[in-house]
């Protein structure tokens, strides 16, 4: 059996994290504050100290300096990392046994890091997600799987649930039928859902406020079977 934590949108608040003991550690992106190179060394100085036997991360729309970045240096700073971090950007990796596949593209919010157009422009990244993936990795969730983000009314003032969900990131999940989609994103929907034999984990550390209020999830999987453990 093996021991999965997971954590997401930590946003330079990862220092003061409270981690349980694990296996494998994976943040599924938004580390940064504010998406500067320093941002990026200072998480995985961090990342990579953590007692964890393996560790991996995606970026987020806030991280900006791995889209927008000299790519040669992106390349410089990603072969430094240390051999027990690795990082996914539309691309995967096996670890004591289990598949992981990772990409940090989301539908486009404003203009940040990684945006995609619904429809055929994100939807190619979706269809690079091979059949064998046991842990599927993500920055935004998925359609109605912990997705809801407070929204302002068009016609008023009062706050409303909208789903922000990609629908085809949902039609790619029904096909690749992982056991575990695990990303963060929408804050608001920190949380757990069980649906179509796939355990969807928001792992949303910070609130909507940008306040580490939230868990991590620690995860065991002993062949088919998923359990999620509460340690707190």
């Amino acid at each position: 059996m093996t021991k999965i934590c997971f954590i997401s949108d930590t946003h330079g608040t990862h220092l003061g994290l409270q981690l349980p003991d694990a296996d494998i550690l994976v943040h599924c992106g938004d580390f940064s504050s504010h998406g500067t190179y320093m941002d990026a060394l200072k998480f995985v100085n961090w990342f990579g100290a953590q007692p964890h036997k393996h560790k991996i991360f995606i970026a987020g729309n806030h991280d900006l300096y791995f889209e927008q970045g000299n790519p040669s240096d992106i390349a410089v700073f990603l072969q430094q990392l240390p051999p027990d971090v690795h990082y996914l950007q539309d691309s995967g990796i096996e670890l004591e046994g289990i598949t992981f596949w990772g990409s940090p593209v989301q539908p486009r919010f404003f203009n940040w890091a990684f945006n995609r157009d619904r429809g055929a422009d994100i939807k190619k990244h979706w269809d690079l997600i091979p059949y064998k993936t046991d842990v599927l990795i993500t920055h935004g969730p998925a359609y109605a799987r912990c997705d809801e983000s407070p929204s302002v009314g068009r016609f008023s003032d009062v706050n409303w649930l909208e789903r922000t969900g990609c629908k085809d990131l949902l039609d790619a999940i029904k096909q690749v039928k992982p056991k575990i989609h695990a990303f963060g994103h929408i804050h608001y929907a920190y949380g757990h859902t069980f649906s179509e034999n796939v355990h969807h984990f928001n792992a949303s550390i910070c609130n909507e406020g940008y306040v580490p209020n939230n868990k991590p999830f620690l995860v065991e999987i002993n062949g088919h079977k998923v359990e999620t453990i509460h340690y707190f």
